[in-house]
């Protein structure tokens, strides 16, 4: 394994020190992990500098072709004192999955673990303490090579910021209004729906504005063929609790394997309830708000954890669930999840990654 260089800033920021008051990805910690890539010699210089602007060519492939992947996770400081990853071997696996979709060369996952470890042992005194905070981990890859002319890059830069955040949503753990998207297209099987990649999120906003204007928090896509299959919301997977049965849209390849969503069927199963990872249209969930029969719906993500849903609106059909309060499932897996994440419960599937105490 390549040693990682470290230089340390000689200016350090000033930390915030009221926690409670933390929005989400606003501020950034003194340092970053930097590593380079070239065709012919590989990944290498894998380092720690001061944080900073990063210098471009103008005819940067990423620039022009929009070639890049990212990753989004999270470290919490835990009632031992003890700053824990969750899962961070799933995220850097999806990372090289997406990599392999828009043709960036594999990163080594457990380099970039030891290179993210120590820069968030470095930079420990950021990690906030105050209860539903964190410290949110962003690594990236984007083409860096001077070219004009469509193919993959021949240069690369990976990237790791950190940001201490509160909660994503203004709501916290009330339920959101959700807008289900009949318009506008995300994504389609084939192409690049299930990577953590730019271009999928610039395709959503157009849908996000027409939502916000109507006072909602997310969109719901459905499937980019026949409009007809939920697909995912715009930063969450989705799960519907219809009867006995808690349903998730399968992964086809437009929808992003979230690492929360397979937290959220592990779980599931493990405690024992029907979860079906299958087709399901929004008729299908219309006509079970109807019948009432959609006791709770629910977003998972690593930004919001868990987030009820307790309004959706579709065309002319709007759905209030649960009387637009948290239902028994979505809080039992909140309380579940985020107590492992913070060590307030025990982890009995090995999910959490010691990295040093606060």
């Amino acid at each position: 394994m390549m040693d990682i260089r470290v230089e340390l800033t000689k200016t350090p920021k000033e930390k915030p020190t009221d926690h409670t008051k933390l929005g989400f990805g606003d501020i950034f910690t003194d340092h970053m992990f930097l590593m380079n890539y070239k065709k012919g010699k590989g990944w290498y210089d894998p380092r720690i500098v001061p944080y900073g602007p990063l210098q471009l060519d103008p005819a940067a492939m990423i620039l022009h072709y929009a070639q890049e992947v990212f990753e989004g996770m999270k470290a919490y400081c835990c009632e031992d004192g003890m700053i824990r990853l969750f899962r961070p071997q799933e995220n850097f696996k999806r990372l090289n999955a997406s990599n392999s979709h828009v043709c960036i060369p594999p990163v080594d996952e457990e380099l970039v673990l030891e290179g993210l470890k120590k820069l968030i042992e470095i930079e420990k005194d950021w990690v906030p303490t105050a209860e539903n905070t964190s410290l949110y981990i962003r690594p990236f890859i984007i083409a860096t090579d001077a070219h004009l002319g469509v193919r993959p890059s021949n240069e690369y830069l990976f990237v790791i910021i950190l940001s201490p955040v509160g909660a994503y949503y203004k709501e916290g753990l009330n339920p959101v209004k959700i807008y289900v998207e009949t318009n506008y297209v995300r994504a389609v099987r084939g192409g690049l729906g299930m990577c953590k990649t730019s271009g999928n999120y610039a395709a959503s906003l157009k849908a996000q504005v027409v939502a916000n204007e109507q006072n909602y928090t997310q969109v719901l896509w459905l499937d980019g063929v026949e409009r007809k299959y939920i697909e995912e919301v715009g930063t969450m997977n989705v799960f519907f609790r219809i009867g006995d049965e808690i349903v998730t849209p399968e992964l086809r390849g437009s929808i992003l394997p979230g690492i929360t969503r397979k937290s959220t069927v592990e779980l599931l199963r493990h405690w024992g309830y029907n979860v079906s990872e299958r087709l399901i249209s929004i008729q299908e969930v219309a006509d079970a708000a109807k019948d009432g029969k959609l006791i709770e719906a629910f977003g998972t993500g690593t930004a919001a954890v868990i987030s009820p849903i307790g309004h959706m609106k579709w065309g002319d059909v709007i759905m209030d669930i649960n009387n637009g309060e948290i239902g028994e499932i979505s809080q039992k897996l909140y309380d579940t999840i985020t107590g492992i994440q913070w060590g307030k419960i025990e982890d009995p599937f090995g999910w959490t990654v010691d990295v040093c105490k606060k």
